[in-house]
């Protein structure tokens, strides 16, 4: 398969991904709240650690932010030096895991270097099967994943502290022993 021919299965992928998530979440009709729509497992090779791999399975039990971006994504250059603050800052109390998509792994390497990247980063090459099993259409996106892996928050665009703060107390709900609530999804400028 050719450049071209890659791009456009992975643009038609991407289409389909889309259409599925738009029918599956349907319009607000006041009936009683859905359950929280739970994460897909996944198992990507861990950037820059040759043989080693990120799973999402690894975080079974534990709240977690997952982050798609890519290198030659400009909100993504922005976003990722403050994700890799708020990450250090948290101190190992906050998981996250960053996932490249659709990036070649140079390029990607640099940048996570450059941005202070010390969380775990999962290789989503073309065609990104991870990142369109996510409906991931865009990036950056982010999403918040309590205990149970059950997607709580989700963000198209680029997230600043204020909600990185606010997607953290969302996911933390039910794993301290409070109920979790109703998914919340926010688009930010980027």
């Amino acid at each position: 398969m050719n450049g071209t021919a890659k791009i456009v299965s992975a643009g038609a992928a991407l289409l389909v991904a889309a259409i599925a998530v738009v029918s599956l979440a349907g319009a607000g009709t006041g009936a009683a709240p859905r359950a929280l729509p739970t994460a897909k497992n996944f198992t990507l090779p861990e950037l820059g650690h040759p043989g080693r791999q990120v799973s999402l399975a690894a975080f079974a039990g534990r709240p977690v932010i997952v982050n798609f971006f890519a290198s030659w994504c400009p909100p993504c250059k922005r976003e990722t030096p403050a994700l890799a603050a708020f990450y250090r800052e948290a101190g190992g109390r906050t998981a996250m895991i960053g996932v490249d998509s659709g990036d070649q792994s140079r390029p990607a390497l640099r940048f996570v270097h450059a941005a202070g990247v010390s969380y775990p980063v999962g290789y989503d090459p073309l065609p990104a099967a991870t990142t369109v099993s996510y409906g991931v259409l865009g990036l950056p996106q982010t999403f918040f994943l309590n205990a149970r892996h059950q997607i709580v928050k989700r963000v198209y665009g680029q997230v600043s502290m204020k909600v990185l703060s606010e997607g953290v107390v969302l996911m933390d709900k039910g794993w301290r022993g409070s109920p979790a609530g109703t998914a919340a999804t926010s688009k930010n400028p980027g």
